[in-house]
């Protein structure tokens, strides 16, 4: 694809790279030319990490649409957007060209118009991998409305959390979610969640399985009627820079989940210069990310980053596993894949399903071969590059959050080195560092805390409604300095390795929960009268979720009760939560002030019964024997 600031040899790497650190500004200032502005910009950049506070292309008023859309009809109008893939296998796919996206976006951001929702509303969206989602994120975006996409495995009681934090006054769901085999029934999770949620005054239901739903009358529209009512003219709406272009909600170390905020000119500089550079798509490739849009890699890199540069994008609606373990290569084969972009854990599962099943298809086509959520393991690495890549595609081992918006480290494609289980080296614009403890800066080999030391364009602005949350949890820690939340290494080539999180969130599968949501959830069962959770190595998952649960009184029927706790956290957050492994016991090992001592957990959980260290001033000792003892394991 010819793209004016894409890089193509580690040279032009390498002098993109020492240009943005010495003189950052210009650099910018130079990407963002690359894109459509209703009105230029006055100012690059204004930045306080300390407030915190950053604005970029100060002045400048675009409309991420008209880029994502409007500049490539001329030239792409009859090339294929995005191709949907099913969930069932026979179920025949879809093509959607850039001029039929536009009609189509424009039809829904009109029907939007209709039902009141105006420039900086917030619109809730729950849905299946659809095209009616891609189509309805782009449509808010295209009138100035604040999108708030949330997982479609989420409960009713996490969807209330997000519409109510950020003030939602429309949802727009589906019938129902075909995931694999199973059946999530989305309009149904949504009437449940709405008798909480005093804003919403319209819900728009696509029909995606033609599941039998309850409509609730002046409230409820299905979609497919309201776009025959409306044209496919919508002009876009002139946004500033700096306005908010959507809200992605992320689970922190404590309960609440927090609304990531990013805005309209940053967010569309990164995501699309980062797609451009990680994935070295051509003209004619087909690029596939595996993500949910739910997450941030499904808003980056299906629907930003790939139509910021006028890539046909693949959008797969089913899982790795269904109907069984080919499922993905498969679908590679159909479509003559050219990127592929997953997350280690579904490497993991089809490496254990099949040492040899990718063998068992044609995937010439494939050119590079992506990681995202998480760190992959050595083993995992080699099998991804021998067994799918076939050794002749680069791997890019991506590290990045949905607090950075795109990715931040990553190889290049191939113009740069590759290591594996490495992420790799920073992209140009990206100061990253480690510091020790006290936030001295690390300098050569070492491994510390990983930070970032200077603004990058789609750096987050704020978590929505509580700006102190985003000061505390992102630049308080080490002042002056993005903090990441990893811990990482870097060799003796500048090549970084994430070692993984430091605080209190577990990576499982790539997705990132707060132990204190699934605590808070535990303890919501009847019986619990305390929990704590902790992470712990998992060959598929990454990391698993180990659960210590006190109980007001003796039960006997031990497997029930863990099936009635794993219930709860289901009902409350959603099956993504719920606690692999649940160990029953009459104490936590706590410190005579009352803290939870973490770390002997965490020993306990990982198997490391001898390097608990030294237990002798806990509050009780002896609960420490008897959590080691495994008295109340249910595995």
């Amino acid at each position: 694809m010819s793209t004016p600031y894409r890089l193509k040899t580690w040279d032009e790497y390498v002098a993109a790279h020492r240009r943005s650190i010495d003189d950052p500004e210009a650099f910018w200032d130079d990407v963002a030319t690359n894109y459509s502005w209703r009105k230029p910009w006055t100012s690059v950049l204004e930045w306080d990490f300390v407030k915190p506070e950053v604005k970029w292309f100060g002045g400048g008023q675009l409309n991420i649409t008209e880029n994502c859309l409007d500049r490539h009809l001329a030239t792409r109008g009859d090339k294929t957007a995005i191709i949907w893939e099913a969930n069932d296998i026979d179920h025949p796919s879809k093509h959607i060209t850039y001029r039929e996206l536009h009609a189509q976006v424009c039809r829904m951001a009109n029907v939007l118009k209709k039902h009141g929702v105006k420039k900086g509303d917030r619109v809730c969206l729950y849905m299946p991998m659809v095209p009616s989602l891609a189509i309805s994120v782009l449509a808010c975006a295209r009138i100035g409305a604040i999108h708030s996409v949330v997982f479609g495995g989420f409960s009713a009681n996490s969807l209330v959390d997000r519409i109510n934090d950020s003030q939602c006054s429309v949802v727009i769901t589906s019938d129902g979610i075909r995931r694999g085999a199973k059946n999530i029934p989305a309009k149904t999770v949504v009437d449940e969640a709405l008798p909480s949620c005093p804003t919403i005054g319209c819900v728009l239901v696509s029909k995606c399985t033609d599941d039998a739903v309850p409509m609730q009358a002046g409230r409820d529209h299905w979609i497919e009627d309201e776009l025959k009512a409306v044209d496919a003219i919508c002009p876009a709406e002139p946004m500033d820079s700096e306005d908010p272009l959507f809200i992605l909600y992320t689970s922190g170390s404590t309960g609440k989940p927090k609304g990531v905020v990013h805005t309209c000119g940053g967010y569309m500089v990164y995501a699309g210069y980062s797609f451009a550079n990680v994935f070295q798509c051509e003209e004619n490739d087909v690029f596939w990310c595996t993500a949910d849009i739910g997450w941030i890699t499904g808003h980056s890199y299906i629907i930003y980053g790939p139509l910021l540069n006028g890539a046909t994008s693949l959008m797969f609606a089913g899982i790795p596993t269904y109907p069984d373990a080919t499922r993905f290569w498969q679908v590679i084969e159909k479509h003559k894949v050219n990127q592929f972009y997953t997350a280690p854990t579904a490497i993991r599962s089809l490496m254990a399903a099949g040492h040899d099943l990718p063998s068992r298809f044609a995937m010439p086509s494939l050119k590079l071969l992506g990681t995202v959520g998480e760190p992959i393991n050595e083993e995992a690495w080699h099998w991804y590059h021998e067994q799918v890549g076939k050794k002749r595609c680069a791997v890019v081992d991506t590290w990045w959050q949905t607090e950075t918006g795109g990715i931040m480290l990553s190889g290049l494609g191939d113009i740069t080195p590759m290591k594996p289980a490495h992420a790799g080296l920073p992209l140009p614009g990206i100061r990253t560092i480690l510091v020790d403890q006290q936030g001295n800066e690390l300098h050569g080999e070492a491994e510390g805390y990983l930070c970032i030391d200077f603004p990058w364009p789609s750096v987050i602005r704020t978590t929505w409604g509580d700006h102190e949350r985003c000061r505390l949890n992102y630049f308080a820690q080490y002042p002056g300095r993005y903090f990441t939340g990893d811990g990482a290494k870097r060799d003796a080539d500048g090549f970084f390795r994430i070692i993984g999180r430091v605080d209190d969130v577990i990576n499982v599968s790539g997705h990132r929960i707060g132990t204190a949501e699934v605590e808070n959830a535990i303890d919501e069962h009847p019986d619990v009268v305390e929990s704590a959770v902790v992470g712990y190595p998992h060959d598929i998952k990454g990391q698993g979720i180990y659960a210590f649960v006190i109980c007001d009184h003796v039960r006997t029927d031990k497997d029930a009760l863990r099936k009635e706790v794993i219930a709860t956290v289901e009902r409350i957050i959603g099956k993504i939560a719920r606690p692999d492994k649940i160990q029953f016991v009459s104490g936590l090992p706590k410190t005579r002030s009352g803290k939870i001592m973490r770390r002997i957990l965490r020993k306990v959980a990982e198997g490391e019964m001898n390097a608990l260290g030294d237990t002798s001033t806990l509050l009780d000792p002896g609960v420490v024997e008897e959590i080691k003892a495994g008295k109340g394991m249910i595995a």
